[in-house]
């Protein structure tokens, strides 16, 4: 279910503007902004799953990590993730030093980490793809975030609403200026990027039960300035 609500703002930001012929030095304007907001529930999600791995060596650790990593996707696969829903988003090797009081640095060892990125599209898996990616030797998961497929739409939506809005606002002015609402003469709308809702995720422990997952609801917004001709008035 779409719930909308609808705000009056004064100073507006221009984008993506549409003008007409420009008004004449002795017509009378009016100029409002409307907001929608529409809250959605998101049916997608991303989640980032990591293994750090240390060795006295940078070829220690990575084969270490290599075999972690390759257990973590091997589970993910049985899990029915295909691969165009996994890919790695990060791999790094970095040595570690230490920095003794009054003595030279020296190296102590390396790290390396593997971050995979999975794209969910059952927000029910959530949970047992952490679980599973935990159990094979994850010990990352650094961002959790949810997302709707179908944020295009709800957006247009939205548009339509603070349209509307906008225009409710410029009647009410108008009549309030003893004239009517004439042609509208600029309509805009302010880019608006769709924002994923993140969610952390607590790596100190892992409970016998399953990793609870709440996604919760995404509020996509849609913001629109319109100028008006106004027609009479004092």
């Amino acid at each position: 279910m779409l719930a909308l609500s609808s705000m009056f703002a004064a100073t507006p930001t221009l984008a993506a503007q549409a003008p007409t012929s420009p008004p004449s030095a002795h017509q009378s304007l009016i100029e409002t902004t409307g907001r929608a907001d529409v809250r959605i529930v998101p049916d997608r999600a991303t989640i980032m799953i990591g293994v750090e791995s240390r060795g006295a060596t940078a070829a220690a650790a990575g084969a270490d990590n290599a075999r972690r990593q390759h257990a973590i996707l091997d589970t993910l696969r049985s899990l029915g993730l295909t691969s165009d829903l996994l890919s790695t988003q990060n791999y790094s090797v970095s040595p570690e030093m230490q920095y003794p009081q009054g003595g030279p640095p020296h190296l102590t060892g390396y790290s390396v980490s593997n971050v995979v990125r999975v794209e969910v599209r059952r927000l029910e898996d959530v949970p047992r793809i952490i679980d599973a990616s935990l159990a094979k030797g994850a010990n990352q998961i650094t961002s959790l975030q949810f997302y709707s497929s179908k944020a295009d739409s709800v957006r247009r939506v939205a548009l339509a609403q603070a349209v509307a809005n906008a225009r409710a606002d410029a009647e009410v002015l108008a009549r309030a200026a003893g004239g009517s609402l004439g042609a509208l003469l600029v309509l805009s709308t302010e880019p608006n990027e769709i924002r994923p809702i993140g969610t952390p995720i607590a790596m100190a422990r892992m409970a016998p039960a399953p990793t609870p997952i709440e996604p919760g609801e995404a509020t996509i917004s849609a913001v629109v300035t319109a100028r008006w001709e106004l027609q009479g008035g004092r």
